[in-house]
């Protein structure tokens, strides 16, 4: 596994330890069609939250939330409403979150939650 994708890797299970703490369900991971992937699905509360993860090991080229581009966002979007129509989920609503993780040499992960990212 390249270093790139292990940092990935770790902050995509940092991340859904995140939201597990908070008392989500995560229903998905790295759930891949044809047009793309989507990081985390999961159910907060009634709400289906669509988390797109971001990490870095440093700031050097900015941070995490900075590569989360409008673009990036309506790929989400669009990859969100195809997942829910190839499950037997209704949520009383949708969003998109993005949880960015800065890994540190040593010690704990940063974890910045951005809620309902537009």
């Amino acid at each position: 596994m390249r270093a790139k994708d292990a940092v990935g890797r770790y902050g995509e299970d940092v991340a859904a330890a995140h939201v597990r703490e908070r008392g989500w369900q995560v229903l998905d991971r790295n759930w891949r069609c044809r047009d793309g992937e989507l990081d985390l699905v999961a159910l907060d509360g009634t709400e289906l939250v669509v988390v797109e993860v971001k990490t870095r090991r440093s700031l050097a080229y900015g941070s995490p939330a900075e590569a989360v581009t409008a673009r990036k966002l309506a790929r989400v979007r669009r990859l969100a409403a195809r997942w829910l129509a190839e499950h037997d989920v209704r949520p009383a609503s949708v969003r998109v979150d993005v949880v960015c993780v800065l890994v540190r040499s040593r010690g704990a992960a940063d974890v910045e939650h951005l809620v309902g990212v537009v």
